[in-house]
């Protein structure tokens, strides 16, 4: 590609924004590798879960703080890197970054952040507008996201995802045939993996009042999980006060990675360990102290979460 990938990282962590052509390269390089991704991600453990960003890029260096960096931890990503945060630029290409430098030891999914449709309404598209005036770069950056896996699984046990189950998916073998490559449609499979939500008051499936998704209860974690051999389910998607939160008898847990969300909730954010042994454990974290990590203008409390 031309470009030296070690200074991108040591830049991209130093929070400085790089160059339209620098950012057009890295895209197209982490394209090249996701390309030959599957759509289910088998992950060897021990690794480290990561819940949703959105574009809190001070943040995302605390976390590594807490948790420890790539290559010395694996993670998994389960999506939401962009919106509503001011840095989602500068996150996306610190992940991007490192998933070209270690693609064994970072693994991305794709959040129902990473769209066309969304980031046209929630921020990004403004921010690279704003940042680079150029359309043409984000589009680059949208055909990375439509190369982005939709499910990992640590350990032929947990299944990690960025919302959660479908009506349509009773296993997991299924998603092998899915064309993943596109804008994700309005409904089907792939929506519903990146949209739906668990209810601990619900027994089975009903449509999400987001406007796309489903809303489902513990009869349906459990017969999932008996289905396709698996231990335990782990999502983001949902704004969690103190981090994180753990339903239906431990079998399926939500992890939430960005500290007082919209510069605004005041909540805790977390991420998840899985060892060797499939022990798991959450580390909850604080928002940054670096004063460029708050929001310095007083915008609108956002009418409801995604």
């Amino acid at each position: 590609m031309g470009f030296d990938l070690e200074s991108i990282i040591e830049r991209c962590f130093a929070g400085t924004l790089l160059k339209a052509s620098e950012v057009k390269d890295l895209c197209a390089m982490a394209e090249s590798i996701m390309m030959e991704e599957e759509n289910v991600v088998q992950v060897q453990g021990p690794v480290t879960v990561v819940g949703d960003l959105h574009g809190q890029f001070y943040d995302l260096l605390e976390l590594f703080r807490v948790a420890g960096g790539c290559p010395d931890v694996s993670f998994v990503f389960l999506g939401d890197y962009v919106d509503r945060g001011l840095h989602s630029v500068e996150t996306i290409c610190l992940l991007l970054a490192l998933k070209c430098r270690w693609p064994s030891r970072i693994t991305l999914l794709r959040g129902n952040h990473e769209t066309r449709q969304i980031t046209k309404v929630y921020g990004f598209f403004r921010e690279v507008s704003t940042k680079f005036d150029s359309q043409t770069l984000f589009e680059k950056v949208m055909r990375v996201f439509d190369a982005l896996p939709l499910v990992a699984v640590v350990d032929n046990a947990v299944m990690c995802v960025h919302g959660g189950l479908s009506p349509y998916l009773q296993k997991l073998d299924q998603l092998w045939a899915i064309d993943r490559f596109h804008e994700p449609p309005a409904d089907g499979i792939i929506s519903d993996l990146m949209w739906s939500d668990p209810d601990s008051k619900l027994d089975g499936f009903r449509v999400s009042n987001r406007g796309a998704g489903f809303v489902f209860g513990a009869s349906i974690v459990r017969k999932f999980l008996h289905r396709n051999s698996l231990r335990h389910i782990l999502r983001a998607h949902q704004l969690c006060m103190s981090g994180y939160q753990v339903l239906f008898d431990n079998m399926l847990s939500t992890v939430w990675s960005a500290p007082n969300y919209c510069y605004r909730c005041g909540n805790k954010a977390s991420v998840l360990r899985i060892d060797e042994h499939l022990d798991m454990s959450f580390t909850v974290f604080e928002s940054s102290t670096d004063q460029k990590a708050q929001d310095p203008v007083a915008r609108p409390f956002p009418e409801y979460f995604l």
